[in-house]
């Protein structure tokens, strides 16, 4: 059997020596002015290797070269007050909270959009593995994860492939690593046809002491990379996948998507934990985005360091692999470890028990550089804050959209509305079959919500709930949302609405709202008005976060997310963590006992623009979205926060898409149990007709379930804190012989099979049957 042959490599010496050679950095994604830069920082052409290195750096995707500048009002708008709690901000792996008792909380969220839409199983599948190997780092075992979908139109002929492939990913890496899919959600919309988003949010638990930092310092501690073999897969996903569009034509960049295998990442999950336990670790840092590349200059950046790596030593799934492709390799379930030289016989002996491979590649070194060598001769000599720190920095033109003022003239107040029972019973289904209002079930039972038994709130409740300490019962909660038809509407608006509803589903568990992450989809930065909507939403997701006082920890940038010349809605999907000091306190979304009073708490506007209503029953986007308060969002909070502590209420769900209607269907439906209401004085209090009172969706509004018992004391809190609240029905137990229903008086009454058979067929009539709990 012959010996493969190595590769021969570009090294710096002959870098020097060859000044005029062409090199390929426009297939690389880079720009000539780029490409001119990297050789006025190196004093000469970088070699193969550095221009592989700067090419997946300085993408967009790992650079944030065109959002830098707006990014850093998330930290210029910050109080020593909202820092309170926050351990790790942004800039590292991901953000840090500090949720008591010595308790920790990691959490983070970031988008696999383009890989999905290529393949979408494993472009899905990886998404889960790379947020949960951020997770990781931070020196915290993992505890849950949730995604947020955007497909597109649900009846189109390639939308079935995405959703198949996409939620058969997801289900089969999360179950796989054994983490409860706690949340997130599942949009439709035609603007996302070729550009589907997949955003993977994850959220671990440490102690304090535990925390990592991905820094390398110390001259003399190894540099050691474990876990799975680097293979040709995912070469090039940074910089030329997720920094482009979708062109007619163009390569179908398949070789960019990486594959993903969770059987490896749950050894390596336990591995790790095993490592920071025994304090064998300085540093840590997974291999995602630009691979080897990635991690060696951002560490050797972030502790101010050098170092010197000899990049034969990295185990490899295909001989054949040039430098070049080892350095830009995306494959997946790889990690990077800064070991000092005493501890290294024990990190070797701890990654030897769990059977994870594991090359030592170099060390850190004290000169500033970092210097990788080929078999003996060196074919990168940067300083690595050039290439993880320090590169383009674009202030994109800005323009406001020629098309904005039209849209938004057109508003939904002229849409015709209708006092007429019948009519209103025909809409109500409409909605509540609707693709973005329809039960989940069908994806949602592919997930595992349960495992590992910590589970306190999940599907279909407004957010996720996880117990973190077994003896206090102390815990989280977690909700994303964003509305993509309010932001393109208007972005600081829709941004401001994305946090706004997000907030509020984490207050309606009883948990208190602490901290943000973020995923901001959006079309080309190229395109000048793409980066109007950009810094519009930017601006109020800070401002808004200033005032309600919640920090944002870190998050992701997905640019390039149209196909041609359209881009998708602008869609910053907002995370929000809370924290419960305990979980036996939590409040679930739906009724579960007939005779209880139902009230209704804010005030409703005619605010139908960009409403679900407007785009279901009529087919409308235009107009401005409902206005928000958040000072009126932030006291809504305390008030059920105070609810909850003093246990007046036995349920709470918020109002947002669908509006009233929408959220009585959903508390109905939830248990079973019916209900009795009346629109009559919500229409007579607030001035709206009954076609509003129901589809509405105006801020600020939950609807909360009291026992009788409680009635007087839940009043008397409303009126303590001047929150507006309204006495709107009864939690209803069936006649005997009758099933229990939904009263609306006066309008109709729909059977909760009648709802269900409404809500449970829209997603398993296009795309198969649900699956069902397996029958003992």
């Amino acid at each position: 059997m012959s010996t493969p042959t190595i590769p021969v490599a570009d090294t710096v010496e002959n870098a020097v020596a060859t000044p005029e050679k062409e090199q390929p950095y426009g297939a690389l994604g880079l720009k000539s002015d780029e490409y001119a830069q990297i050789k006025t920082i190196l004093g000469r052409r970088p070699t193969s290797g550095e221009l592989a290195m700067y090419s997946v750096m300085w993408s967009e995707h790992c650079s944030y070269k065109s959002s830098k500048i707006y990014l850093r009002r998330f930290g210029e708008k910050v109080t020593d007050e909202m820092k309170t709690r926050l351990m790790v901000g942004m800039g590292q792996n991901a953000g840090v909270v500090d949720v008591g008792e010595g308790w920790a909380v990691t959490f983070k969220v970031e988008s696999h959009n383009h890989p999905s839409y290529i393949e979408p199983f494993q472009g899905a599948a990886t998404g889960v593995g790379g947020i949960v190997r951020d997770i990781i780092s931070m020196g915290a075992r993992p505890v849950a994860i949730m995604d947020q979908l955007r497909f597109g139109a649900i009846d189109h002929p390639d939308t079935a492939r995405v959703v198949h492939g996409v939620t058969s990913g997801i289900s089969f890496y999360g179950n796989c690593l054994g983490l409860p899919n706690i949340g997130g959600e599942t949009v439709f919309d035609a603007v996302y046809q070729g550009n589907p988003l997949v955003n993977a949010l994850a959220v671990g638990v440490m102690r304090h002491e535990d925390i990592k930092l991905a820094n390398a310092t110390g001259a003399g501690n190894k540099v050691v990379l474990f876990g799975a073999r680097t293979g040709g897969d995912g070469i090039g996903g940074a910089s030329i996948l997720a920094s482009d569009t979708f062109a007619d034509g163009g390569p179908t960049k398949r070789p960019a998507v990486q594959v993903g295998d969770p059987f490896a990442e749950k050894v390596l999950i336990e591995c790790c934990l095993e490592l920071y336990q025994g304090e064998l670790v300085e540093a840590i840092q997974d291999l995602g985005a630009a691979g080897i590349s990635c991690a060696t200059s951002e560490l050797a950046a972030n502790g101010g360091s050098g170092m010197r790596v000899d990049l034969e030593n990295v185990l490899l799934r295909d001989p054949t692999l040039t430098p070049e492709e080892i350095l830009m390799s995306e494959s997946q379930e790889r990690m990077m470890a800064i070991v000092a030289p005493e501890k290294l016989e024990a990190f070797l002996a701890v990654v030897g028990k769990w059977d994870v491979e594991t090359s030592v590649l170099g060390e850190v070194t004290g000169d500033g550089r970092l210097q990788i060598f080929w078999h003996g001769e060196q074919i990168v000599d940067v300083d690595p804050s050039t290439v993880a720190v320090d590169g383009p920095v674009y202030e994109r033109p800005v323009a406001y959209p020629t098309w904005i003022d039209a849209l938004r003239e057109d508003s939904a107040s002229a849409l015709p509305r209708t006092d007429d029972p019948d009519t209103l019973r025909r809409q109500f289904l409409q909605l509540v079959a609707s693709p973005n209002l329809a039960d989940t079930s069908w994806i949602t039972n592919q997930y595992d919500y349960y495992v590992m038994g910590n589970t306190a709130l999940s599907f279909p409740d407004d957010a996720g709930m996880i117990r973190v300490d077994e003896e206090s019962g102390l815990g989280f909660a977690i909700a994303t949302d964003c509305n993509g038809r309010f932001c393109q509407l208007d972005p600081y608006a829709g941004a401001q609405l994305a946090l706004a509803e997000a907030y509020r589903n984490v207050a309606v568990t009883g948990a208190v709202p602490t901290a943000v992450t973020d995923c901001l989809n959006f079309g080309s930065p190229e395109n000048p008005e793409v980066m109007w909507q950009f810094g519009q939403a930017v601006d109020g997701l800070a401002d808004a976060c200033l005032e309600l006082g919640v920090p944002v920890t870190g998050g992701n940038v997905s640019f390039y997310n149209q196909t041609g010349d359209t881009p998708i809605f602008p869609t910053p999907v907002v995370g929000v963590l809370g924290i419960i000091d305990d979980v036996a306190r939590r409040i679930p979304s739906g009724w579960q006992d007939a005779g209880e009073n139902i009230y209704l708490l804010g005030v409703t506007s005619t605010e139908l623009s960009g409403s679900a209503w407007a785009g279901t029953i009529h087919g409308h986007l235009g107009g401005r979205p409902p206005a928000v308060d958040l000072g009126q969002e932030k006291r809504l909070a305390e008030l059920i926060h105070a609810a909850s502590q003093q246990e007046l209420v036995s349920s709470a769900h918020d109002l947002s898409e669908g509006g009233l209607g929408q959220a009585l269907a959903e508390g109905v439906m939830r248990f079973g149990v019916g209900a009795r209401v009346w629109l009559r004085e919500i229409m007579e209090r607030d001035g709206v007709d009954a076609a509003t009172a129901l589809f509405s969706e105006s801020t600020g509004r939950v609807i909360v379930s009291v026992p009788r018992e409680e009635d007087v004391k839940f009043r008397g809190l409303c009126e303590g804190r001047g929150y507006p609240v309204l006495r709107i029905g009864v939690t209803d137990p069936a006649a005997d012989g009758d099933e229990a229903a939904l009263e609306v008086q006066d309008v109709f009454t729909l059977t909760v099979s009648e709802l269900r058979g409404s809500s449970q067929a829209t997603l398993p009539g296009v795309f198969g049957a649900t699956v069902t709990e397996p029958v003992g």
